[in-house]
């Protein structure tokens, strides 16, 4: 009775020190018909991230909270709407480290593995273990299981299996929590004006004063004839008989 007395006291440390360095920033409301779907607001609202409810893959390890669960989580980001999806594990044991390392579906497509920590609880009387890991989901995996649930397999290197089973319902949740959020920020996007506007046109200059009419000019010289050179002291003239183009200005700034 005390070796588990210590245990569970040394796996409540690890549990409330992992919760300390993923304590959310802010906790917002949850979405409608999606009430279980927890929501909360990261790196100053940057991303937001969405934990679904957890399972049990087997009892509370020596009836400790928190423990040997499994839950779907999201991330959305903010400033793009791009999303990440994971089934996520906790997995606390005794015994030597099962060395988690693979994940499939039931069909045997692998998954990416996203190991997360391993924390060795005690060793005073025989090693225990809280292992983290996950694999990540495509979303258009989560979607087309939407309406039959999810089965995902994580394989360890000393040839243990976990299966976990993720029901429809959640999945929907979860999918309905992320997609009302990103239509509601990108609804809030369009409503929000330009933080920089185009500038205000300057104010028009004076007109100049009107130029003075030129004197009379001289009688203009005799057509040279063509292909001949003009004679000496004969002026010729280099004014083109063209308009002249106006000369373009700067564009303003924020145009492009």
């Amino acid at each position: 009775m005390m070796t588990k007395n210590v245990v569970a006291a040394a796996l409540v440390a690890v549990a409330l020190g992992g919760c300390a360095m993923l304590q959310p920033e802010e906790k917002l409301p949850t979405q409608p018909g999606a009430d279980q779907v927890e929501l909360t607001k990261e790196q100053g609202g940057k991303f937001l991230a969405f934990v679904g409810p957890k399972l049990q893959h087997a009892d509370k390890f020596l009836g400790v909270d928190d423990t040997n669960y499994y839950c779907l989580r999201s991330w959305l980001d903010t400033r793009t709407g791009e999303t990440a999806h994971q089934l996520y594990v906790e997995d606390s044991y005794f015994g030597t480290p099962l060395l988690w390392n693979g994940a499939h579906d039931k069909d045997s497509k692998k998954l990416e593995f996203v190991a997360i920590s391993r924390n060795e609880i005690t060793c005073d009387q025989g090693c225990s273990y809280a292992d983290e890991f996950a694999a990540a989901l495509p979303e258009a995996l989560l979607r087309a299981h939407r309406d039959d649930g999810l089965t995902v397999i994580f394989t360890a290197e000393t040839g243990k299996t976990l299966t976990t089973e993720v029901p429809a319902r959640l999945i929907k949740e979860e999918l309905l929590a992320v997609d009302s959020t990103r239509a509601a920020l990108a609804e809030n996007a369009k409503k929000t004006p330009p933080t920089a506007g185009a500038p205000a046109p300057s104010p028009a200059t004076a007109s100049p004063a009107p130029t003075p009419a030129p004197a009379p000019a001289a009688a203009a010289p005799a057509p040279i004839p063509l292909g001949s050179t003009p004679p000496v002291g004969t002026p010729v003239s280099t004014t083109s008989t063209s308009p002249a183009k106006p000369r373009k200005g700067p564009l303003p700034t924020g145009s492009y």
